[in-house]
């Protein structure tokens, strides 16, 4: 290497750590993550013709071309074809990405721990992104070729949520890692985001720009992050001594240095720890999608009010939400690094923090929800003080059992995705023949048991303490495993 290359480097050392970079890139990725997933949702009222009934798309061709093409709501004149799906087959198209996302939720988040997070994470992004640029043509290839493609899409996302809990076992030091995780929130800022960006890019040029534009950007992504990203700081190229030995010497043998090449299943599904997080991530993760899915048909049926016509009520929430997680978050590893509270009270008191308020307003939203004003400011409350599960449950797999964090994350999330389902139909179920304010009263007191039943689980069975099972014996000789990032973490003089 020339001197002038040397000191290129060593500028951006000094400009951005290896860890910032990290910090940065997860930021962006999860931001992404949520474009890519969204997208569809966003662009399918542009992509159907309006009014289309069942027995009107019976008599239309299976080609799904043979719409016509129309303008834009905004006046501008975007001539695309539009699809004679009726709203069944709308729906049946944006539901389908969770068949596969929900498959590879613990798969990825394991297979992350065998091979390294930073494979499994940013090929789950680089594969989406090459899907999402398809997208469009599928749709006119055939209405099951689209099916397909979000099918697979879901499938790849899926193993990306997992996977950046193992990344961050062997990257980020224990006193650290509530700022890491709030990066996963940084999906609400791509919410807040994308929503706005989508909407005015299908006015000027079509809802197939909205595809183009996310997977284009997300291969850009996926681009730095093979880049600039590596397994661990002992193969990092660029990693600088100092900033190799700070990270090396904090996680200490919490991290294996050789990952497991087994699960001790008996152990981890007989911990009250791991139940903790579990029954806590899927109550919370019920809560949330039935305030987010279910809000907007709240306000329009029962307030005459749509939300979604609004940019800063659309946007509120999710903005919210990320400026908690990281305050909170910053606020839990200043009080764990300077002593003041313990990991286990840490966790407890920002989990406790994250699910009672929510709680507690879905009470208040009981008495007052009948007002519009009301019902705007306490969803957008409850979203904001939710963010604080970063610093709580949301990467306490990390604390009690690092080298399985992948795996425990990858099961709570599992079961809580059904959490999107089941929120769907108790309203459904509930406002059936009733779509009545009392029908939706009965909504807001499942909500307020459910949020404030996670924070009482949490406290009673959650843990920040380093599990015995986090390093199991192996089963197999050590120079029967090939690992190629197995390379021990060695302080550089």
């Amino acid at each position: 290497m020339s001197n002038t290359e040397k000191g290129g480097l060593h500028r951006v050392r000094n400009f951005l750590s290896c860890r910032q970079v990290l910090n940065l890139l997860t930021m962006l990725g999860f931001m992404l993550n949520y474009a890519l997933r969204v997208n569809l949702t966003i662009a399918i009222v542009d992509m159907v013709r309006p009014n289309v009934t069942s027995a009107e798309n019976a008599t239309l061709t299976g080609n799904s071309t043979a719409a016509n093409s129309t303008a834009s709501p905004d006046g501008v004149d975007v001539y695309e074809e539009r699809f004679p799906w009726d709203s069944y087959q709308t729906n049946f198209v944006l539901g389908c990405f969770f068949w596969g996302y929900i498959l590879t939720e613990l798969p990825g988040g394991r297979l992350a721990e065998l091979i390294g997070g930073r494979r499994v994470f940013g090929h789950s992004m680089l594969w989406a992104s090459l899907l999402t640029l398809i997208t469009p043509l599928a749709a006119h290839i055939n209405y099951v070729v689209l099916i397909v493609v979000r099918v697979v899409l879901g499938f790849m996302l899926g193993a990306s949520w997992p996977a950046i809990h193992p990344v961050a076992a062997v990257w980020i030091p224990p006193m650290e890692r509530s700022k890491f995780m709030s990066n996963m929130m940084a999906s609400s800022l791509g919410a807040a985001i994308t929503m706005p960006i989508c909407g005015y890019l299908i006015s000027v040029a079509g809802w197939a720009s909205v595809f183009y534009l996310t997977g284009a950007v997300g291969l850009l992504w996926s681009l730095a992050w093979f880049t600039f990203v590596y397994e661990t700081p002992a193969t990092h190229p660029r990693i600088s001594a100092e900033e190799r030995r700070e990270i090396e010497e904090a996680i200490g043998t919490t991290t294996s240095k050789k990952r497991p090449s087994h699960v001790p299943w008996g152990q981890l599904l007989c911990s009250p720890a791991v139940w903790a997080i579990i029954i806590c991530h899927g109550l919370a993760v019920f809560g949330f999608f039935t305030v987010v899915n279910q809000l907007p048909t709240f306000m329009s049926k029962i307030l005459h009010f749509d939300i979604k016509k609004n940019g800063l009520f659309s946007s509120l929430p999710y903005l919210g939400k990320y400026v908690m997680a990281v305050a909170s978050s910053y606020l839990a590893d200043y009080l764990r690094k300077k002593g003041t509270l313990s990991t286990t009270a840490t966790r407890k008191l920002f989990t406790t923090f994250a699910l009672v308020i929510p709680g507690l307003l879905m009470i208040v939203q009981v008495f007052l929800g009948y007002d519009a004003t009301w019902s705007v400011t306490i969803f957008s409350l409850a979203l904001f003080a939710h963010g604080a599960v970063t610093a709580g449950y949301l990467g306490n797999g990390l604390d009690i059992a690092p080298n399985f964090g992948g795996t425990i994350f990858g099961l709570a999330n599992t079961l809580s995705s059904f959490g999107g389902f089941l929120s769907t139909w108790m309203v459904g179920a509930l406002t059936y023949k009733d779509e009545s304010f009392h029908s939706w009263q009965i909504v807001f007191w499942i909500l307020a048991a459910t949020y404030i039943s996670g924070a009482v689980v949490f406290a009673i069975l959650g843990s920040g303490e380093l599990q015995p099972w986090n390093n199991p014996p192996e089963r197999v000789r050590i120079s029967d495993v090939t690992q190629e990032e197995g390379v021990p973490l060695k302080n550089e003089k």
